[in-house]
């Protein structure tokens, strides 16, 4: 173990999420604030969502009002550097093992007094693999206090089926009102805590957030790895230069298969909030 004691490591193989208080320094802080500063300031130029930015309807340059930076690793080189040389890595490794690839990454907002809802779901969906031990760390760039639009985890539901997320034909990216009766979500735990704490799930494991009700904006930098024997069945990141790179260890050389099977959402790249608002 680099970082993670056996108690953590256990705690996320029962609950399918951990949650670390305090774990980044202050001087990585110090350089996302600065850069996602930018991109706030840079978003006052434009009036609707683009590649780079998801905007809420009511974005405007004097009040920004952002959803997500899309592939922050892509837009600037701290957020990379963060990504493949903090001990992040050290903590995958922890996790599932020493060959990893870093699959996809963005940077989540919510604006205070709103900020939009983000349905029950379960990841592992939206880009699916040839088996189940992906994982998404947060690192909350500011406190985060209750009534923030905090993430709740619902504790070992990885364990449950792998849930059904059209709506017949159509792609919502969450689950059904009847699947969300019966996935316990009134069980699940919402971390709060100092800037640089951080999250960690699995794949498989249901989660979502409600609006922020502070005054405060919860910035939540999202952070996918995989191991190296897992496989994409779509092509969600072939246009990033640093989607689906082995960042430590070997090249696989045998796909791994988990033996459930793995629902495919579609290989058009939307954001969660398009797809559950059922933006076109």
């Amino acid at each position: 173990m680099k970082v993670l004691t056996q108690q953590q490591s256990d705690a996320y193989g029962r609950d399918g999420f951990i949650a670390l208080p305090g774990l980044i320094g202050a001087d990585w802080l110090e350089q996302l604030r600065r850069v996602t500063a930018e991109f706030v300031d840079a978003s006052r130029e434009i009036s609707e969502s683009n590649r780079r930015f998801d905007l809420e309807p009511t974005h405007s340059s004097q009040n920004p009002r952002i959803r997500r930076l899309n592939s922050p690793v892509d837009q600037h080189e701290v957020f990379w550097e963060f990504a493949t040389q903090s001990l992040l890595t050290d903590l995958v490794e922890d996790l599932i093992g020493p060959h990893i690839k870093f699959h996809h990454g963005k940077l989540n907002f919510k604006a205070p007094h709103g900020g939009e809802e983000v349905k029950w779901h379960q990841d592992i969906q939206f880009w699916p693999h040839t088996n189940y031990d992906l994982l998404t760390i947060g690192v909350f760039l500011e406190d985060v206090q209750p009534d923030m639009g905090n993430v709740g985890f619902v504790p070992g539901s990885h364990e449950l089926e792998l849930f059904d997320q059209y709506d017949g034909d159509q792609w919502v990216g969450c689950l059904s009102e009847a699947d969300v009766k019966r996935a316990a979500v009134e069980t699940a735990v919402y971390p709060s805590g100092p800037a640089g704490s951080v999250t960690v799930h699995n794949c498989r494991t249901i989660h979502g957030s409600s609006p922020n009700r502070s005054a405060r904006e919860r910035p939540l930098l999202l952070q996918t790895y995989a191991p190296a024997d897992a496989f994409a069945y779509t092509d969600l990141v072939r246009g990033s230069p640093h989607g689906d790179v082995l960042i430590r260890g070997k090249v696989a050389r045998w796909a791994r298969h988990d033996p459930r099977p793995c629902q495919v959402g579609p290989s058009r790249a939307r954001t969660i909030f398009e797809v559950q608002q059922r933006e076109q």
